[in-house]
Order: structure tokens, then C-alpha cells, then sequence
């Protein structure tokens, strides 16, 4: 059972380092206002100078999630964070891999947390069907 444990706080955190990366990798063109980002942006109806805002938003959701005293708040806000692009691109009749991928990475934000912390697994418990 230890070793069930431990593996489930490896993968867990594997998730989260992934889901972190990820973040840092799509927020950076944001954060330097790469031309490309700004002109992307433009085209879902967001301002030039909302561009670099978002990028902080999505870098402070981030680091809150990635630090372990505050990871349930980061997990929080970067399901708020990826909600709002998920939505934008809804709006703007996205494809389903631009809205799936926002709700992928808040799911798998969720479930790195979920894997590597064990109080929230008391708080949000998978139950095994019986059959009677």
C-alpha cells in the first residue's frame, strides 16, 4: 500500500510540473508581447494592452499552483484562467482542440493536485461501486 502511495505523489507531482511547464511555456510570448501573441490575441477580440495583463494573471495563477502550501488556490485560479480562454474561444466559434485543450490542463491541474495530496482526497474521494 506504501508503494501505492508513493507512486500516486509521483505521478501527481509528474502531472503538476507538466501542467506548470505548459502554462509557462504558452504565458511567455504573452509576457515578452511577442507580435504574434498580440496579433493572435487581437483575433479573439482582446486588446494589445490586455496582452501582457493576461500573461501576469496566467504566471501568478501558476506559481500560486505550483507551490505546495498554496496549490489549492493556484488550482483555483488557473481553472478560472483557462474557463475565461476556454469561453474565448467559444465565443469566437474556436475549434474544439483550442476550448478542449484550456479544459484539459484544468482537469489535469486538478488531478496532479488530487494524486499528490491526500487531504484533498479525503475531500473529494473516489467511490468504488458495490453490487449487492
Amino acid at each position: 500500500m506504501e508503494s501505492r502511495f508513493k507512486s500516486s505523489v509521483v505521478a501527481g507531482w509528474a502531472i503538476t510540473i507538466a501542467v506548470s511547464l505548459f502554462m509557462l511555456r504558452d504565458l511567455f510570448p504573452d509576457l515578452q508581447q511577442a507580435s504574434w501573441a498580440v496579433k493572435a490575441n487581437a483575433g479573439l477580440g482582446i486588446p494589445a494592452n490586455v496582452v501582457l495583463l493576461i500573461g501576469m494573471a496566467g504566471l501568478l495563477s501558476t506559481l500560486i499552483y505550483a507551490l505546495p502550501r498554496t496549490s489549492v488556490l493556484g488550482a483555483i485560479l488557473l481553472t478560472g484562467f483557462l474557463g475565461g480562454a476556454a469561453f474565448v474561444h467559444i465565443r469566437v466559434n474556436g475549434s474544439l482542440w483550442d476550448v478542449g485543450e484550456n479544459l484539459l490542463i484544468g482537469v489535469a491541474a486538478w488531478a496532479g493536485l488530487w494524486l499528490r495530496d491526500d487531504k484533498l482526497r479525503s475531500l473529494l474521494p473516489f467511490r468504488r461501486s458495490t453490487i449487492d
